[in-house]
């Protein structure tokens, strides 16, 4: 019989040769996200030597805010309309200001090693939230993969800090900043599909500034600026300029190319980068047995970005 479709072999061969690279492109914009934050707890634990864990908080994003404001003034970006300023006070809620604080506070009771420990579950968080959210139906095979993932990273990130696997308070609040950063994730994404990535994390920003300026000003009332030390202010630029802004620019690029749960498998990769640059910069060893739970990790990733997902709008 004839073939009466209209779609010839060639532009078959384009549209699989289209979605394989923009699914590749998520999980590159994505690796650069995560290696970005990689930083995020050490550079944090470095700043908590000069200054109080609320003004890490809510000065970073202040600063952060800051820098928002001028791109957005030079690049003339849109107004965000209706409902999308409550969606980006969900953003601001999760990662301008829940997972910030709930990590500085969480520093001040447990080593960042031990963080790397418990934010090993965001992945499989951010999974559940852009289910819930986004309307992903992930396959078996994801859910075994990014369980078996979290298993694989607690298990090495515990090996290699050796800190063990008890529950402390600090860990309760490393706890409550996954569940926002979860939140603020998958939000941020669907928003980003939108509005655009670094538009997202900007106006984000903005929306929280009103509460995170006065905050940070207060916090800091006390402080003997000539006091602190020159490596928490560098602990502190970084965690301001590249862990609360530029980083979201790739990272919610990479969640709103998706799908968001495939995407969030590569923060599973996130605890390894941090004990690694532990092991580069600060002379930390690294064992065979936590070179073998780092195999898994990173195999339970590569089956879980890999595995269908399925949204809403597929049949």
């Amino acid at each position: 019989m004839p073939n009466h479709s209209t779609v010839t072999p060639g532009h078959r061969s384009a549209a699989k040769n289209t979605s394989f690279g923009k699914k590749y492109a998520g999980l590159i914009f994505g690796f650069i996200g995560i290696a970005s934050f990689s930083f995020s707890l050490p550079m944090t634990k470095i700043a908590l030597l000069g200054f109080p864990p609320v003004f890490l908080g809510a000065g970073r994003a202040a600063v952060a805010a800051g820098i928002a404001a001028i791109v957005l003034a030079v690049t003339r970006s849109a107004l965000p309309r209706g409902k999308q300023w409550v969606r980006l006070g969900v953003v601001a809620l999760g990662v301008v200001v829940g997972f910030p604080f709930f990590t500085s506070f969480a520093l001040e009771h447990a080593p960042a090693s031990h963080g790397a420990v418990v934010i090993g579950l965001l992945p499989a968080a951010t999974a559940v939230a852009a289910v819930i959210r986004g309307k992903e139906r992930p396959s078996k095979t994801f859910w075994f993969a990014s369980i078996m993932g979290a298993i694989a990273v607690v298990v090495f990130s515990g090996l290699s800090s050796g800190v063990g696997f008890t529950l402390e308070l600090g860990d309760v609040f490393f706890l409550a900043a996954v569940v926002m950063a979860a939140i603020g994730y998958a939000e941020g994404g669907m928003l980003s599909r939108e509005i655009g990535s670094w538009q997202t994390i900007s106006w984000a920003l903005i929306v929280a500034m009103p509460v995170m300026l006065p905050m940070a000003i207060t916090s800091v009332s006390g402080l003997e600026w000539a006091s602190v030390p020159a490596l928490a202010w560098i602990g502190f630029a970084y965690i301001a300029v590249i862990s609360m802004y530029l980083g979201f620019f790739a990272w919610y690029r990479g969640l709103a190319i998706g799908p968001m749960a495939s995407v969030s498998q590569i923060q599973l990769l996130q605890p390894l980068l941090t004990i690694l640059w532990a092991a580069l910069f600060f002379g930390e060893s690294v064992g065979f047995a936590e070179w073998v739970a780092a195999a898994a990790v990173i195999a339970c990733a590569a089956v879980a970005v890999r595995a269908r997902v399925k949204t809403a709008s597929t049949t």
